[in-house]
Formats: structure tokens, C-alpha cells, sequence
């Protein structure tokens, strides 16, 4: 359900638009649509995180496959992404508690995983085949060179 304020300049679908749409709203008394406001802003920036989440997921395990499938293109570059990645997955993890290893697996595994498939293959310009990731070989196994 979207809220409404007094027809504000402010208002558009921007995160920093709706803070300043809730801004007006409490400096002009009207609690009630700040509230809804707050609430809608916080709606909007959970999934903003999550789409996050999964965007990171998804190239985490894109890289993955493509260290899998071409062990003679391996680099410093690749090692540097993939542990960034997960780095970031584990800050939004920290910064979002609801963002579980749990919720990961059981939400977001299979479509970020059928995703970095299409991604690979896009990449590397040949079909894979269909190699189902383990949580060890996304977040836990060292990649290194030599």
C-alpha cells in the first residue's frame, strides 16, 4: 500500500525523496502519514538490500563456475572478486540480522545459482554443464593459484 502526502515536490520513488516526503509530513503535524511513510521507506530499503544480496550472491557464484570450468584462465583478479564478494555478502548479513546463512540457502540459492549459470555461460560464450554449488565451494573454500 503506497501512502500519500500533500502533493510534495519531494515525493518520488527515491529513497532520499521519500525521507524528505516524511520530513514535510512531520513538520507539518501530520503523524499519521509519516508513519506510513517510515514504515514504506523501510519496506523500500529491505528490498533494496536483499536485491543487493542477491546481486553479490549471484556473482559469487558466476566467478565460482567460471573457476570451476576454466582452471587456465585463473588469476589474482578472480581470487580478489570472489573473496570481495563474499565480504560483501557477509557485511549485509552483519547490518541485516535477518539475512541468514539459513534464509540464504533456502530463498535465494536456487534462482541466484540458475542465474550465475546463465551469467557464466554468457561470459565464457559455451554451454556448461549444470554443476549444483555446495555451501563450502560458494563461502568457505580458498581459491588460490598454482
Amino acid at each position: 500500500m503506497r501512502w500519500h502526502v500533500h502533493q510534495s515536490e519531494h515525493r518520488n520513488d527515491s529513497h532520499y525523496g521519500m525521507a524528505l516526503a516524511i520530513q514535510e509530513a512531520l513538520n507539518t503535524g501530520d503523524t499519521q502519514a509519516a508513519a506510513a511513510g517510515i514504515e514504506e521507506l523501510i519496506e523500500a530499503l529491505s528490498r533494496s538490500d536483499k536485491r543487493a544480496l542477491e546481486s553479490y550472491l549471484t556473482r559469487l557464484m558466476q566467478h565460482i563456475l567460471k573457476w570451476q570450468a576454466q582452471p587456465e584462465r585463473r588469476s589474482r583478479s578472480w581470487i580478489a572478486t570472489i573473496h570481495n564478494a563474499r565480504k560483501h555478502i557477509r557485511k549485509l548479513q552483519a547490518d541485516t540480522p535477518r539475512f541468514t546463512d539459513r534464509l540464504i540457502h533456502e530463498q535465494l540459492w536456487e534462482d541466484c545459482l540458475d542465474s550465475a549459470h546463465r551469467e557464466a555461460e554468457g561470459e565464457i560464450n559455451r554451454d556448461l554443464p549444470w554443476t549444483a554449488l555446495s555451501w563450502d565451494e560458494v563461502f568457505e573454500r580458498p581459491c588460490t593459484l598454482g
